[in-house]
């Protein structure tokens, strides 16, 4: 009975958050892009064929220019965590990306998803560990795993409060490493500069990060959803260290492909480093390096890839409050589960 009363409100949402879903779905994918050898690569240098000797435009007060609409439309198929018959191998083979784009074509009359505006030879995002998995969880780890509430959570039937909700069931935000990985749609990611800044709009959620360039950090007592980022220049890479996170979201979310799981917690100590490389007019290449030892085991992991210039995107208003009864939908039916039992089972 759940979920029969509950999806007039996921409908709801639904409407309204995907507006922009199957934004690819008006005709045939582009075609993929050519394949590439299926030899190792540098670690970082997934299906980038960078410029050789390329230097980067400049803005007008002498900085790399980053500037444009970068979505990530093309990682839609590329799972955040690597299907384990593959080991440590970082890209398919000829013959596997053959099969691939033979399977990638078409959708249904109402699309769900977008399509892969390319497709791509990597097998994950997660490059570090190289066999591409997320990494086990402490014990600390596990209890706060234990303790996590959402909708996507398993098991879980009671939802009284706002409290028993996650922050993206809420529509407050997918935090942070989350904002900066693909979803089934609304994947535009656009970056501005000004002196001092660099600004990075994310479509879904309407995130904006704003990092300040050189600045000193904020005292560590202030903690925000998707932490304070301070950045610096390391020739022509923009490197953003991101602290100072309230721990109230995760490392991960349902909404991810290849996601190990909706709830993987992060803690206030976590840290985030990410580096963008703009290696050809239409590439930058992206690494973000997640450490939070308080709850994953190794300490760390990486995500890596390419993003590619599409400034014909168009990004459209996020307005998921307006549409959100899903959490008043939630306890009503939780509430009338536990108060006519037998009801709840017809």
């Amino acid at each position: 009975m759940t979920k029969q009363i509950l999806a007039l409100g996921v409908i709801s949402i639904t409407v309204v958050c995907a507006q922009n879903a199957g934004r690819g779905g008006r005709g045939a994918p582009p075609p993929p892009a050519e394949p590439g050898t299926a030899k190792e690569r540098q670690l970082w240098a997934y299906d980038v064929k960078p410029v050789p000797n390329y230097v980067p435009p400049k803005t007008p007060w002498g900085d790399p220019d980053l500037q444009g609409i970068w979505p990530i439309n093309h990682l839609i198929a590329v799972p955040l965590t690597r299907p384990k018959q593959y080991g440590d191998r970082l890209y398919r083979t000829d013959q596997e990306f053959a099969a691939l784009t033979a399977r990638a074509r078409g959708t249904g009359p109402v699309p769900d998803r977008d399509y892969p505006d390319r497709l791509m030879h990597q097998l994950s995002l997660i490059v570090d560990p190289k066999d591409g998995q997320f990494p086990e969880l402490t014990d600390n780890g596990k209890k706060l795993q234990a303790e996590m509430k959402s909708s996507y959570k398993p098991g879980q039937t009671v939802f009284d409060a706002i409290e028993d909700f996650s922050a993206w069931d809420r529509c407050i935000t997918r935090g942070m490493p989350v904002s900066m990985e693909p979803r089934n749609y609304n994947n535009g990611i656009r970056i501005m500069q000004s002196p001092g800044y660099v600004m990075i709009l994310v479509e879904m959620a309407h995130e904006v990060r704003v990092v300040p360039i050189g600045k000193p950090p904020l005292p560590s007592e202030i903690k925000e959803w998707l932490g304070e980022s301070r950045g610096h220049w390391e020739g022509n890479t923009l490197v953003v260290e991101t602290t100072n996170f309230n721990g109230l979201v995760g490392h991960t979310s349902a909404g991810v492909p290849g996601s190990p799981g909706p709830l993987q917690p992060e803690t206030p100590n976590m840290k985030i480093t990410e580096r963008f490389t703009r290696v050809a007019p239409d590439t930058i290449e992206f690494t973000m390096k997640i450490e939070d030892p308080t709850v994953l085991a190794t300490g760390s992991y990486t995500v890596s890839y390419p993003m590619y210039l599409d400034n014909k995107y168009e990004m459209y208003e996020y307005a998921c409050h307006e549409g959100n009864t899903a959490v008043r939908n939630y306890i009503e039916t939780s509430r009338y589960e536990r108060t006519h039992p037998k009801d709840a089972k017809k």
